[in-house]
């Protein structure tokens, strides 16, 4: 357990913290106070939470790469903690604030998720990876900011600043949404990636098998003793 890997399973630890903290058994719901507005502590702290969870992601990596403490378990845990907490996160928010977040986006999210995985099983076994495109960096992204702007619109529609107006409920919908269009086209981007790669693996092993035919059907067979020919 170095240090990039206890990063990576405080992502995973951050999982139920961020289920208590959003359920109605969290004991700060309602109150006075939260960033001077009536109540939100709740939706602060959650907020707060799926950030520093988030920021762990890159976090992790970073250190395994500048530490060369890149292992096994590190590369194993890394994607799961993130499905894991993405999941969570939007499951969580079906109930938590439905008018946001429909049932539909949570499938589609975790389908997407499900889908990224098996390409990358099918891949490793084919002894290939697939590099995260610039769209896939940009959708998690996006989705950092949909999660935590339907987590604070479940609080307020907006927020007054001194006659600034921030429509929170707006930007929440609209990063959802993008969010959602932007996981499409990433998963397309993904599988064409996917199978240009495996295409070229299969024309590779199909040459190399033509080019052994070839080399066995050219071979002569030696020609017999002239002591043994009769």
């Amino acid at each position: 357990m170095n240090l990039p890997n206890s990063i990576t399973m405080s992502r995973v630890a951050c999982v139920p913290l961020l289920i208590w903290i959003l359920s109605p058994s969290f004991p700060w719901v309602g109150g006075h106070g939260a960033l001077g507005l009536r109540g939100g502590e709740q939706e602060v702290i959650a907020s707060i939470v799926f950030i520093l969870a988030s920021i762990t992601d890159g976090l992790d990596g970073y250190l395994a790469r500048r530490r060369q403490q890149i292992t096994t378990m590190g590369m194993l845990l890394d994607p799961l903690a993130d499905k894991l907490m993405v999941s969570a996160a939007f499951i969580i928010l079906v109930a938590y604030n439905p008018r946001v977040v429909p049932p539909w986006i949570a499938v589609l999210v975790i389908g997407r998720e499900f889908l990224v995985s098996g390409l990358r099983s099918i891949a490793a076994a084919e002894g290939f990876t697939i590099q995260a495109s610039e769209i896939g960096k940009l959708k998690t992204v996006i989705q950092i900011v949909s999660v935590v702007a339907a987590i604070l619109a479940h609080r307020w529609d907006y927020w007054n600043w001194g006659g600034f107006i921030v429509g929170v409920h707006f930007i929440a919908v609209t990063a959802i949404y993008w969010m959602a269009i932007v996981s499409i086209i990433s998963a397309v981007d993904y599988f064409v990636g996917f199978w240009k790669k495996i295409d070229h693996a299969s024309d590779t092993r199909r040459r190399r098998r033509s080019f052994v035919l070839n080399r066995k059907a050219k071979q002569v067979p030696p020609a017999e003793n002239p002591s043994r020919i009769s």
